[in-house]
């Protein structure tokens, strides 16, 4: 017997729809953002909180309403890497953020992103709780990184709520390598799993 919970969701639905619409605002925030002013970055600020915020509408919606798809799986982690690449790299590209940092973050996006389409084949690997962590810290971070504070608070806040960013960061890069660990480790697995069959 079969219930509504076992159905296929359709490809074309909502959710998808989102994820599709975070793809095409990267580009958006790449434009707003390749100049640094004070302006753009608020621009850019805004861009990145409404496709921040299309990440957890999607996801909320997908799971509420049985409209979980392999594509949106993939899509959303695609979405999600190629936002938070972009803006790692123009917050180095303008000054705001160590090179070194974001090349880690990356050099693990991309790995882990690479892996899991990878192993479609065998189970297609959703978010853990470590990469949900990992994807909210750093989401707080670089928002924080692309707000100029100072526009609106005496320096001493400013420079207050840009240590703050900064933590959330390092939180971000200890759930980036805690977490890599994690998608390893189960992958490993499942195709230990897989030979044994």
């Amino acid at each position: 017997m079969t219930g509504s919970k076992n159905k296929q969701a359709p490809l074309f639905n909502i959710a998808n729809v989102l994820t599709v619409i975070r793809l095409v605002l990267v580009p958006v925030f790449v434009c707003v953002v390749w100049t640094d002013s004070d302006p753009r970055r608020w621009w850019g600020w805004a861009v990145f909180a409404v496709a921040a915020f299309t990440d957890k509408l999607d996801g909320y919606l997908a799971r509420s309403r049985n409209l979980i798809t392999d594509f949106g799986k993939l899509a959303d982690s695609i979405a999600d890497k190629a936002l938070i690449i972009a803006a790692l790299l123009l917050l180095s590209v303008h000054g705001y953020l160590w090179w070194w940092v974001t090349v880690v973050f990356i050099v693990r996006e991309l790995g882990i992103t690479a892996m899991r389409m990878n192993m479609r084949h065998i189970k297609v690997m959703a978010a853990g709780r470590g990469g949900k962590v990992k994807m909210f810290a750093q989401s707080m971070g670089i928002a924080g990184l692309l707000i100029p504070w100072h526009t609106v608070f005496p320096s001493s806040v400013a420079a207050a709520l840009v240590y703050i960013s900064y933590a959330c960061i390092a939180i971000g890069l200890y759930y980036a390598l805690s977490s890599a660990y994690e998608y390893v480790n189960e992958a490993v697995n499942l195709i230990r799993a897989a030979k044994k069959r």
